[in-house]
């Protein structure tokens, strides 16, 4: 079974969509829909409970607002499958994105793919090139050890870093079914310098008694950052 973890904060104008792109998943794949919802001020509660109401396999679940990593971290304390995937509430799947995911994952930990934005399509060229934690399909035992880091921003690229240096192994698929939605509301959709100088100084404190290959991967991480917020 693969787990849908979804974190909800006032995501009323695309939750439907998102839920919905779950549903149309081509293929006999049994899966179950976790819907974290970090006290929002909209609709979007009454949105998830309304579709759990209709399909056993959608599962609400509350928590005060603590932000998308505490969402994440609650709704993989709660997962059943064996199989993780994340998915934004504001994003949404292309049909045969499990089944191009599925069919990848036999003999690795994790399948890594591409998105679409914006009608751009983008594909990686190499394991460590994303750092969203929502383009990949895990096994759940890969990443039973590594959690989300909450009360900041920025957390997917700490958890990648995390798995990176779990020398988990990765395929990579030349697919871009994730489709991210522009949201001006979303916590990354404006520049915050207090929030980049925290991830690069996480990414600095973990370099400490990390083995070669894995200070490579994080310095690696540490310059692509630098290059991609202008520090």
């Amino acid at each position: 079974m693969i787990s849908f973890i979804i974190p909800i904060y006032n995501a009323e104008d695309y939750l439907a969509q998102c839920i919905e792109s779950i549903f149309a998943q081509r293929g006999a794949y049994s899966y179950e829909i976790i819907l974290i919802d970090d006290e929002s001020t909209d609709n979007s509660l009454a949105i998830a409970q309304a579709y759990a109401g209709k399909d056993s396999r959608v599962v609400v679940l509350t928590q005060p607002h603590a932000g998308q990593s505490a969402a994440r971290n609650l709704g993989l304390h709660h997962a059943k499958g064996e199989y993780i995937a994340f998915v934004d509430a504001d994003d949404y799947l292309a049909p045969d994105w499990c089944q191009q995911h599925m069919e990848a994952i036999e003999g690795v930990d994790y399948v890594q793919s591409g998105y679409t934005k914006e009608g751009k399509t983008v594909i990686a060229k190499h394991a460590y090139q994303f750092t969203s934690a929502c383009l990949r399909l895990y096994k759940r035992e890969a990443i039973q050890t590594i959690c989300f880091p909450e009360g900041m921003i920025y957390e997917d690229v700490l958890f990648s870093v995390q798995l990176w240096c779990t020398n988990a192994t990765c395929r990579q698929i030349p697919y871009a079914g994730y489709y991210y939605t522009t949201n001006p509301s979303s916590t990354t959709s404006k520049r915050n310098k207090e929030a980049e100088q925290r991830i690069m100084h996480e990414l600095r404190l973990l370099l400490k008694g990390q083995t070669c290959r894995n200070k490579a991967i994080i310095l690696f991480t540490i310059l692509r950052l630098k290059i991609h917020f202008k520090l």
